[in-house]
């Protein structure tokens, strides 16, 4: 790690791994930077001391702030500006209570999670990457009648879990391709919205999963969402319907829709995220029916320059003595 030339004046602002070159340019001109000179994941030891030794720290979902963790940040710490919208990995409440402030970057990657289900949606109906698959191995053998057949995404029912900001990027994309847009979510949509996404709205998500073609998970990890597709509710699907997660691992019971995949009770899954991180079931990784990729939902360059200018607007905006205004309440949660 390295640090900027200090100033009185200035926060110590630490960084947990490598951002946008133009992200780390200007948290050095604005504050007292301790940046990364490489981007591994830091050990609990390293970002306990980290916290220790600094004003703000800036966390990625693969940093796990809990309670005993902010125990031994000590009175220094006063701000966690988080570099990504959902908090899961932060005990806010914990935070809150020790008078250590917790902002995110909600909004920026919206458009880019968006794309990112849609393309999941594609590549699982129209069997995209057995086609890549078959090209690469040098086995084509010429075009068939009867090969590589998937399915129309036009006219299927696409129900949504979660109808927050990306739920309703994604609902408008699906209005493109002809999808009939479904979804669930802990309130209902105001009517003029619902009319605009021409969305229907199931106040049960069990009802709702037994008729829909595609499911695309949408929702934050949290309590109340861990688990929320778990064996009983995978069942209810039909077994030719798929489903496609670009929120959080957690919210799927992996083992129960691994078991059901190579059982061929549900037809095929689209994943960009994972119930344990990088650990993913080998099992999932074999079969032809599931696309699976690395977490790369808000992956665009422009979406990531855009998470770090409002990191910067937080913190800044906390060392003016103001409120961020991407402030995380425990009630938010």
């Amino acid at each position: 790690m390295h640090s900027t030339q200090p100033a009185r004046q200035k926060l110590r602002v630490s960084v947990t791994r490598r951002l946008p070159e133009t992200v780390e340019t200007r948290m050095s001109e604005l504050f007292d930077a301790v940046l990364r000179d490489d981007d591994r994941k830091l050990s609990r030891d390293e970002l306990a001391s980290l916290m220790q030794n600094s004003d703000v720290i800036v966390p990625t979902v693969t940093d796990h702030i809990d309670a005993n963790m902010l125990a031994q940040a000590g009175e220094r710490l006063k701000l966690i500006a988080n570099y990504g919208a959902g908090v899961d990995h932060i005990d806010v409440l914990s935070a809150r209570q020790r008078g250590v402030l917790v902002t995110n970057t909600p909004g920026v990657v919206t458009e880019d999670t968006a794309d990112m289900a849609i393309a999941l949606i594609l590549a699982v109906t129209r069997r995209i990457p057995e086609g890549l698959a078959e090209m690469q191995a040098g086995r084509w053998g010429g075009w068939a009648p009867t090969a590589h057949l998937g399915g129309r995404v036009g006219g299927r029912r696409l129900g949504i879990l979660g109808m927050g900001r990306i739920g309703q990027a994604v609902a408008r994309r699906a209005n493109a391709f002809g999808m009939q847009v479904h979804y669930h979510n802990r309130r209902r949509l105001r009517p003029e919205i619902e009319e605009e996404l021409q969305a229907t709205w199931w106040e049960s998500l069990d009802q709702m999963l037994s008729r829909m073609d595609i499911v695309s998970v949408n929702a934050p990890h949290t309590p109340s969402t861990f688990h929320l597709l778990n064996a009983r509710r995978l069942k209810l699907m039909k077994p030719t319907a798929v489903v496609v997660n670009t929120s959080r691992g957690e919210v799927i019971d992996e083992n129960a829709l691994t078991r059901m995949l190579r059982a061929g009770e549900i037809a095929g899954a689209g994943l960009d995220v994972f119930e344990h991180g990088h650990e993913i079931n080998p099992r999932l990784r074999e079969l032809p029916n599931v696309v699976l990729l690395p977490h790369m939902g808000s992956a665009t360059v422009e979406g990531r320059a855009e998470m770090g200018e409002k990191v910067l607007i937080n913190i800044k905006t906390y060392a003016d003595g103001h409120r961020p205004p991407d402030l995380v309440v425990p009630s938010m949660l």
